[in-house]
């Protein structure tokens, strides 16, 4: 039966807020023993989801929570914010699509670094991404 363990909520508002979110992300992962590769996988997700919450979303909060399922231990990160929605959430994950003129590997790139990756978001209705990686 899955629990959370400790979890905790930061602010995404500004771009100082990005990199508090990513330092803070870091911690949590080294404090649950999780290797450097799968620490630079969740701090890169996490980098590039932040980013989108205060770029696209107008800001918003980052929620960690430590998580217990029997034996396996998963760090879930949640995003949400009040911006504007995603329209097309399957054009969104795509890579090459972009509406802010980068790469277009920011959702899709995120989704192929973590172990579970859900959207919910409509259009005017703002955005929650949540995702996990399992140890």
């Amino acid at each position: 039966m899955m629990r959370v363990r400790k979890d905790e909520s930061r602010p995404l508002r500004a771009e100082d807020d990005v990199v508090r979110a990513r330092q803070a992300v870091r911690s949590w992962a080294v404090e649950m023993g999780f290797s450097l590769i799968d620490q630079t996988k969740l701090v890169t997700a996490a980098s590039e989801l932040a980013r989108n919450t205060v770029v696209y979303g107008g800001g918003g909060t980052l929620r960690m929570e430590a998580l217990e399922d029997g034996p396996r231990a998963g760090l879930r990160l949640v995003f949400a914010d009040e911006g504007p929605g995603i329209a097309d959430i399957d054009t969104a994950l795509r890579d090459g699509y972009t509406t802010g003129g980068g790469l277009g590997l920011g959702l899709g790139g995120a989704r192929r670094l973590v172990t579970e990756f859900a959207i919910d978001s409509a259009p005017g209705q703002g955005t929650r991404i949540t995702v996990v990686k399992w140890k």
